[in-house]
């Protein structure tokens, strides 16, 4: 058989594809933290605005995720990923001919539309191409390629943006994810009969969910306090990661350490190090141990303490602020986790709205917080300006990281009161 005739090859050529589009998202997402001196100059925007301009594309993200989640289970990712991903780079291409803040943060806020539709699509194709003891892990490995697009959007995007401006470089990403969508389109099916293959060992087929049997499951998940619990966890966690390492983490080392963007921008590469190694490391460990809600326990402890540092002293010394920043980032693998749990609750044509709905909470958190902490910097400021630009206390960044702090702890408690609830329950600990 050749690459396309075997449906254990043609998957994993489905899968990159899809990846590859998920990489520009996520360059896209955290673009925001090495360009926020160019976007604050380019459009005289404050501290708090610069956040809502980050936020717009989680807006709009967090929005579509059950809708996404619908569609998923509907039409199949070879659709709705193609077209995520040709809305998002036209997105892009408007971003890059912005005059102003309001058609910038509208031409963000279409960026995270057609990125919003991406990783459910994956996780619906990972459910009908990939056995349930391989879910955690495929979940992993693409939050894995969210940390390479993290790493992109960290030293390598500053360098090309010294080089050739903003502008051009998100034009690029633009083009890139135009090319990405029509290998989506190509290769990708809803399942291996769709593609005409023969079907994968242990990987049943999946009928298509019907909308009456898509309200169902969503009156479900409503009425479901786990769910609930996940969704906590994800927005305070996720959100977290992408505030301090899409948006945050670079303007606070600018700010109270004097550090330059490039040279801020290679501790929030470490950041990303840490979301491409703790995504589909704490994945393929929970798939070999079958266990989901203990390392999310500990991993969300770990986590709130690593945060806590930084309000705590201020401006700790550098090697321990890289520490802080690899910590959080390797946070994705925890957070990520909430996925195969909710997926594992409920049917497996259920498992794009199931897994949207937890998705969205995520991204609410990601919306939530950076423009909270943009608040805490703006009340602190110092009236001062250097080159032009606003400048912030160290006081004032003190209260924004205390502001994730609590919301990691929150995760932490959230996921801890679930595991607890499964041991009284007696329903087993995953």
């Amino acid at each position: 058989m050749n690459l396309l005739s075997d449906p254990t090859k043609r998957r994993w050529l489905a899968w990159g594809a899809l990846a590859s589009v998920f990489l520009f998202v996520n360059v896209h997402r955290l673009s925001t933290a090495v360009i926020s001196e160019q976007l604050t100059a380019d459009f005289d925007i404050t501290a708090s605005q610069l956040g809502t301009l980050h936020a717009s594309f989680f807006v709009i993200y967090a929005f579509i995720q059950i809708p996404t989640g619908v569609l998923a289970d509907r039409y199949g990712p070879r659709y709705v990923g193609s077209v995520g991903a040709l809305v998002l780079s036209l997105g892009a291409v408007g971003f890059t001919a912005s005059g102003g803040y309001a058609g910038a943060a509208l031409s963000r806020a279409v960026i995270g539309l057609g990125s919003g539709v991406i990783f459910v699509s994956i996780l619906r194709f990972c459910a009908n191409w990939y056995r349930v003891d391989e879910f955690a892990t495929m979940a992993g490995l693409t939050s894995g390629i969210a940390g390479i697009g993290a790493i992109l959007a960290t030293t390598p995007l500053a360098v090309a943006v010294g080089r050739f401006g903003w502008r051009a470089t998100v034009f690029a990403l633009a083009a890139g994810g135009i090319v990405s969508g029509v290998a989506v389109f190509a290769f990708a099916r809803q399942s291996p009969a769709a593609a005409g293959l023969t079907p994968i060992e242990n990987v049943p087929e999946q009928a298509s969910v019907t909308l009456a049997e898509t309200g169902g499951y969503l009156r479900e998940l409503l009425a479901d306090p786990d769910q609930w619990l996940l969704s906590l966890t994800f927005f305070s966690g996720m959100g977290t990661i992408l505030t301090v390492v899409g948006l945050w983490g670079v303007p606070y080392l600018v700010s109270v350490y004097g550090l330059d963007v490039t040279t801020a921008s290679y501790f929030t590469l470490l950041g990303s190090v840490g979301i491409l190694v703790g995504g589909p490391g704490v994945g393929w460990v929970s798939d070999r141990v079958g266990r989901r809600l203990l390392p999310m326990v500990v991993g969300f402890g770990v986590f709130t303490l690593a945060l806590a540092v930084i309000p705590l002293l201020g401006s700790p010394p550098l090697p321990v602020v890289a520490a802080v920043y690899f910590l959080v980032g390797s946070g994705m693998g925890v957070s990520v986790l909430t996925l195969p749990v909710i997926k594992e609750r409920y049917p497996a044509e259920a498992s794009g709205v199931a897994t949207g709905t937890i998705n969205g909470a995520g991204f609410f958190g990601a919306t939530v917080l950076p423009t909270l902490m943009g608040l805490a910097v703006d009340r602190y400021r110092t009236g001062d300006a250097v080159a032009g630009t606003v400048t912030y206390t160290e006081f004032g960044y003190r209260v924004a990281f205390a502001i994730t702090t609590v919301a990691a702890l929150l995760a932490f408690a959230s996921t801890l009161s679930l595991y607890l609830r499964r041991r009284r329950r007696g329903a087993g600990e995953k």
